[in-house]
């Protein structure tokens, strides 16, 4: 996944890629709990997309709930994928497997 695909720049190490819609209760906790990973790791970056304005690529990636959020590496590629809030100590797991 390119800046092209999400609509915004990839971060240099790693991305925090987060499906969310208007009215998810738990995209708002996954917000700020990957905001924080992405503040607290240099070279990540977060990026949010509302899977209702963007269904193409919320088919083609075969989301079916949100909030999920992919972890992409430096180069774009899916390093982990995960559906539901997350917990802190889980993204910076998933993160070790990116960077």
């Amino acid at each position: 996944m390119g800046p092209e695909s999400l609509g915004a720049a990839l971060g240099e190490r790693a991305t925090l890629v987060q499906f969310s819609t208007a009215f998810c209760q738990p995209c708002r906790a996954t917000r700020r709990t990957l905001a924080e990973v992405a503040a607290m790791v240099p070279g990540v970056a977060h990026v949010e997309i509302d899977a209702e304005e963007r269904l193409g690529l919320v088919r083609a990636l075969g989301i079916t709930r949100t909030p999920t959020v992919l972890v992409l590496g430096a180069d774009g590629g899916i390093v982990r994928r995960a559906a539901g809030q997350p917990r802190r100590a889980d993204v910076i797991g998933a993160l070790g497997r990116a960077l």
